[in-house]
């Protein structure tokens, strides 16, 4: 007999987390998916409009800082699996907005695990019945580590040393997901990821702005010397890699996904400028003159590289393309969505990144 399961995706109307409910929607029909999402300035139905007909698939506009609506959830849906993407997550934004980080990503998780501890208590069991086993999967970020030098890489025993609020907000979530484990028993999984890449990213980010500020002969403004580290992992390959860790992770432990992509800003600035120029049919170097070097970001970490070896050799996950490959496909995507990039583009932030340089990880 087929198990039928019912997952909260929150988030699931962002970026990262649009592509992990259409994975699910779409690969597990027996699931009931129930994307819970506040739909601030990042989330975008629209994001979802190829499956928002799908009878497995549900969405609720909840914040997850709402104690009252999400007992609701949790009362009404009974689900027995949790994937929790909901966050506030430019750290541009956190230097100058800290609290509401504070508010998002540390007390929003301890709203959730509260309620998942109260449906699966005493004991962790599924609402669903058996054959299931429910679990509270916590979806975290390379940053709470902190900073790397010239060599080595972030593996499951690398000590936290988040530098910004952002990272702060999120190790402070992790060590309360893991708390929650260990003081009562809550079936959980981590998993901290590298920089995100792909379709449906909004353009504050350094990709998508920097093809949006091209598209409008904008600058793109580089931070520093423009030689920060970083490992780039497309979003359908963390997508794929979530599916793997909920599905196949051991309870309690913590997942490294990385693309084995490292990347100096200004290599891929000049990569996705070169690219860009190639597909626009401009002129070499037309788009490498709006490179504009801008003042350093504070407490800017200078180099990130993960380990994924983990869940590579325990649950078989691999990216699937190189980021060359996969940077060209996003590329093609933005230049084949210019009714949804403009549509993003005209709401609340439109102008923000005219008036104060961001985007550069």
């Amino acid at each position: 007999m087929t198990t039928t399961r019912t997952i909260l995706i929150t988030g699931g109307a962002g970026f990262i987390g649009s592509h992990v409910v259409r994975l699910f929607v779409t690969k597990y029909p027996q699931y009931r998916i129930v994307n819970v999402d506040a739909l601030t300035y990042a989330g975008n139905l629209e994001n979802l409009s190829d499956i928002d007909d799908r009878p497995n698939y549900v969405f609720e506009k909840v914040n997850i800082l709402d104690t009252a609506e999400v007992k609701r959830l949790f009362d009404q849906y009974q689900p027995d699996g949790v994937i929790h993407l909901a966050a506030e997550s430019h750290v541009d934004r956190s230097i100058h907005s800290p609290l509401d980080f504070v508010y998002t990503n540390v007390i929003g998780t301890v709203n959730l695990l509260n309620e998942a501890k109260r449906l699966w208590s005493p004991h962790p069991a599924s609402p669903q019945g058996e054959g299931v086993s429910p679990r509270f999967y916590h979806v975290s970020t390379d940053e709470v580590y902190g900073a790397l030098g010239e060599t080595g890489f972030f593996t499951e025993e690398t000590k936290y040393d988040p530098h910004s609020p952002y990272s702060a907000s999120k190790a402070s979530s992790d060590h309360f997901v893991r708390a929650y484990h260990d003081t009562y028993g809550l079936p959980v999984v981590i998993s901290n990821c590298s920089n995100n890449y792909g379709p449906f990213h909004f353009p504050e980010k350094l990709i998508p702005l920097f093809i949006n500020n091209i598209l409008e002969k904008k600058p793109l403004p580089v931070y520093g010397d423009g030689l920060y580290t970083r490992d780039w992992l497309f979003v359908k390959d963390h997508a794929t890699a979530i599916d793997k860790v909920f599905h196949e992770g051991k309870n309690g432990m913590t997942y490294n996904i990385g693309g084995f992509n490292e990347w100096k800003n200004i290599d891929l600035v000049k990569l996705l400028c070169k690219l860009m120029d190639e597909k626009l049919g401009n002129a070499p170097g037309t788009s490498d003159a709006l490179i504009t070097y801008v003042k350093d970001r504070p407490g800017h970490d200078r180099r990130y590289a993960i380990d994924a070896g983990k869940i590579n050799r325990e649950l078989g996950w691999k990216p699937s393309v190189t980021f060359e490959e996969g940077l060209a496909l996003t590329i093609d995507w933005y230049l084949a969505n210019a009714v949804w990039l403009r549509n993003v583009t005209s709401g609340e932030y439109q102008g923000y990144y005219d008036r104060q340089y961001g985007g550069v990880v």
